[in-house]
């Protein structure tokens, strides 16, 4: 539960014993609330100290979504004699990109693993640059970025730099020379309702809501104490423990990462294998439906997340899935709380291939051959499955006789000379369908052209964009590539094998 943590024993204790003890105003001079008062600094020296800044730098703020939103609007307008560019990476979260569109924004582009080069991040910086924005870790797949790097190329072009540590703070304080940080409590196992917003001395920065007294005017509004309280308390105790179980976590992780590929064919572990936090991992199964096989595991009991389009209220992928260049179908987060045992691995790893060999046949992805060559696993296809079509709507460009006139047609892309001569290749109508159909009839059919020969898929889901160059990566196909059509793309693949 990558989104958040279950609450910390300590962050209990301390949310309970702060309701009675800190309920008073901490701006007031009476004996309450010069007791809450108290209680909101000492919980300001104890994140500060975690953090690795001064307590007069940090603020509480209502929620982590909320100091990234403040930290680029601040940072932004108190540089805005600069210019109005601000630079990100392709694979921040969207509290971030939601905030910098408003501005002149370069998205600095990452490699599969998820991790930005620092020379690209470097050279994306201009002179009219105000901010830059890089995260500690992916909240996704859980890639580690290089934050002391980008730190020191953004100090040299005198820009600051915006720090999203929301993952990473629960294991270590962020290294490096950042100018600013946001963090949020529930990642850590604190109370939900609490962010921390870090501004370096030295920052230019403007607050860009009315004027308030509290939080050095960063975060109007009275404070929720218990909840700073027990935000700082279990940052402090996560944090104690965070040495050992680093290790013993991440030492289950690469069980899964290494086990899961064994035990279920056609899947993708994505992320870095060594450049990544020691509790997530992140993997794609191909002619999966995301939201069933989340449902599958949600009735083993384990609850996960995914990024695929199809458990998305947008019917698109992951942004971060999609700047990666990954599979996205059969999307599956898999984030070990603190004390996980290696009995609860091992029984996620026996439930997975039945659940995902149930969402398979489903679907009517059992019949299709797997990168063994064998058919998938899983009983027989439910007759009359909703959203699965058993037999995809082909054209042979060769079969003069057929249903669909390749001609002029819109929907068939332009590329070498032989895809317009008798034989070239297949035409699959997959307009209308969702993932993971389009890549399932893909698959149906790559085996019907001859080596060299061309399948065209014609779909209007957003995923079929980067799912069917996944699959091509996958099976060893050659992906040729996307033209628009009248609905949707047209993508083509040559058979390679």
């Amino acid at each position: 539960m990558a989104s958040a943590a279950p609450l910390h024993p300590v962050a209990r204790q301390a949310l309970v014993a702060a309701l009675d003890e800190g309920w008073a105003d901490p701006a007031r001079l009476y004996r309450e609330g010069r007791r809450a008062r108290l209680l909101l600094d000492a919980a300001r020296e104890a994140a500060a100290d975690a953090v690795g800044c001064r307590p007069d730098e940090l603020a509480f703020t209502p929620s982590g979504t909320r100091a990234l939103h403040s930290a680029v609007a601040g940072a932004a307008a108190g540089r805005r004699r600069t210019g109005r560019h601000v630079v990100v990476s392709a694979v921040e979260h969207s509290a971030v990109l939601h905030a910098a569109e408003p501005y002149d924004t370069t998205e600095v582009e990452v490699d599969r693993t998820g991790r930005v080069d620092p020379a690209a991040f470097a050279a994306a910086l201009r002179a009219d640059t105000a901010l830059a924005c890089l995260q500690s870790a992916n909240h996704e797949v859980g890639t580690l970025q290089p934050v002391a790097e980008a730190a020191e190329a953004c100090r040299a072009a005198g820009v600051p730099l915006l720090v999203d540590a929301a993952q990473s703070l629960a294991w270590g304080p962020v290294q490096g020379g950042w100018s600013l940080l946001a963090g949020s409590a529930h990642k850590w196992g604190g109370p939900p309702g609490v962010g921390l917003l870090v501004v370096r001395k030295g920052t230019r920065f403007a607050p860009q809501e009315p004027a308030d007294e509290r939080e050095s005017g960063r975060a109007p509004g009275f404070e929720n104490l218990p909840a700073i309280v027990a935000a700082a308390a279990s940052l402090r105790a996560v944090r104690a423990e965070a040495a050992a179980e680093a290790a013993r976590l991440s030492a289950l992780v690469d069980v899964i990462r290494m086990r899961v590929p064994q035990l279920v064919p056609d899947v993708e572990v994505v992320g870095s294998e060594r450049e990544r936090l020691p509790h997530l991992v992140t993997f794609s199964c191909l002619y999966v439906d995301g939201e069933a096989l989340l449902s599958g595991l949600d009735r083993a009991g384990f609850s996960v997340s995914s990024g695929s389009s199809c458990t998305s209220s947008t019917l698109a992928p992951s942004h971060v899935l999609k700047a990666m260049g990954v599979l996205s179908e059969g999307n599956v987060r898999v984030s070990l709380p603190p004390g996980t045992l290696a009995e609860d691995v091992e029984h996620f790893l026996a439930v997975l291939p039945q659940v995902v060999a149930d969402v398979r046949a489903h679907s009517g992805a059992d019949a299709v051959p797997t990168a063994n060559g064998r058919a998938g696993a899983g009983s027989s296809p439910a007759p009359g499955a909703a959203g699965t079509s058993n037999t995809p709507a082909v054209s042979d460009t060769s079969d003069t006789s057929g249903t669909t006139d390749l001609s002029g047609a819109a929907d068939v892309p332009e590329a070498d000379a032989s895809t317009t001569e008798p034989g070239a290749g297949l035409v699959v109508d997959s307009l209308g369908k969702r993932c993971p159909i389009p890549v399932i009839d893909l698959a149906r059919v790559i085996g019907e052209v001859p080596v060299g020969g061309l399948v065209t898929v014609l779909s209007d889901d957003e995923a079929a964009r980067l799912d069917i160059p996944a699959w091509c990566a996958m099976r060893d196909q050659e992906y040729v590539g996307e033209r628009p059509a009248e609905r949707g793309a047209a993508y083509v693949v040559r058979r390679r094998v």
